[in-house]
C-alpha cells in the first residue's frame, strides 16, 4: 500500500502538462509562423514578378529590349527603380505611342495591378527608388510656407511658381501639376523623369517632399482664390503684360476714338 502510495500523481501534475503542452505549443508558432510568412510573401513577390515579364515581353520589350538592357528605341531599366515604372506607366506616359522630344501623359491601358507586376519586374533587375507608401506621400500636416519656398527655389525656373507648366528647349515641356496625384509627384522628384533632375532623399528627404507636394495642392485646390483677379494661367509678368497690352492699349484707343469723334460732332453743331 504504501508503495501504491508513493506512486501517485500530485493533483496538479495534469495543470502542469498542459501548461507545458501549450507553451510548447506556442514556442513552435513563434518559431515556424514568421518564417511561414516570409516564404509567403516570397512567393506572392515572385508570381508578381513573373507576372510583370510577361507584360514587359508584350508591352515595352520591343523599345527597351527582351532583358530591360536598352535599345536604340528606349533606354535601359536596369536600376530605374519600381518608382519610375509606377510613375511613367501610371500617368499613361508608357508604352509611349511615338516617338518625339517629349513624351506626352496620355490614358492610362494598365490596371493599378498589373503595373505592380510591371514594377515589381524592372525592380528585380537592379536597385532603385522603391514606389512610396501612402503614408509617405500624405501631405496632411506639412509646412506649405516651407514647400513653397523650396518649389520656387527648385521647380518654379519650369513648371512656374503655381505649377501651371511652361515651355523649356528643343520642344520639351514642363507639364502642369495641377490634379497630378501626390504619390506621383512624389515619384517625379525621385525618379526625375525625362528632363527633370531628381531629388533623392538624399537631396530632398521625405519630410520636404511632403511639403512641396502640399504647398502644390493649397496653390492648385478647388478652394483656392487669386488675390489679383484674373489669374491668366499664372504664368507671371509675360501673360499678364501681354493682357495689358492687347486690352489694355486696346481700350484706351477705343476711348481716344470715342472722345474724338463726339468733340468733332460738338464742332460741327
Amino acid at each position: 500500500m504504501k508503495k501504491l502510495s508513493a506512486r501517485r500523481r500530485h493533483p496538479l501534475a495534469a495543470v502542469v502538462v498542459l501548461l507545458l503542452a501549450l507553451a510548447a505549443t506556442g514556442g513552435l508558432y513563434a518559431a515556424f509562423a514568421p518564417a511561414g510568412k516570409a516564404q509567403a510573401d516570397e512567393t506572392a513577390q515572385s508570381l508578381a514578378i513573373e507576372e510583370g515579364k510577361k507584360l514587359y515581353s508584350v508591352g515595352c520589350a520591343s523599345c527597351h529590349g527582351t532583358g530591360g538592357q536598352g535599345t536604340t528605341d528606349g533606354p535601359s531599366l536596369v536600376g530605374v527603380g519600381s518608382a519610375a515604372v509606377d510613375f511613367q506607366v501610371g500617368t499613361g506616359r508608357m508604352p509611349a505611342q511615338q516617338p518625339g522630344a517629349q513624351v506626352p501623359k496620355k490614358k492610362v491601358i494598365y490596371s493599378q495591378a498589373e503595373i505592380d507586376q510591371l514594377a515589381a519586374y524592372i525592380a528585380s533587375l537592379g536597385a532603385g527608388p522603391v514606389t512610396p507608401t501612402d503614408k509617405q506621400v500624405d501631405p496632411a500636416g506639412a509646412d506649405v510656407a516651407n514647400g513653397g519656398e523650396l518649389f520656387r527655389t527648385n521647380c518654379a525656373q519650369c513648371h512656374n511658381f503655381t505649377g501651371k507648366g511652361g515651355a523649356l528647349t528643343e520642344g520639351k515641356y514642363a507639364p502642369d501639376l495641377e490634379g497630378v496625384s501626390p504619390k506621383h509627384i512624389y515619384e517625379a522628384m525621385q525618379t526625375g523623369p525625362q528632363s527633370m533632375p531628381s531629388f533623392p532623399d538624399t537631396t530632398m528627404p521625405e519630410q520636404e517632399k511632403k511639403d512641396i507636394i502640399a504647398y502644390i495642392e493649397s496653390v492648385n485646390g478647388d478652394e483656392t482664390e487669386s488675390p489679383g483677379g484674373l489669374a491668366l494661367g499664372g504664368l507671371g509678368p509675360v501673360s499678364e503684360g501681354l493682357f495689358a497690352w492687347i486690352f489694355g492699349l486696346g481700350a484706351l484707343v477705343a476711348v481716344a476714338v470715342w472722345v474724338a469723334a463726339h468733340t468733332a460732332k460738338a464742332k460741327k453743331s
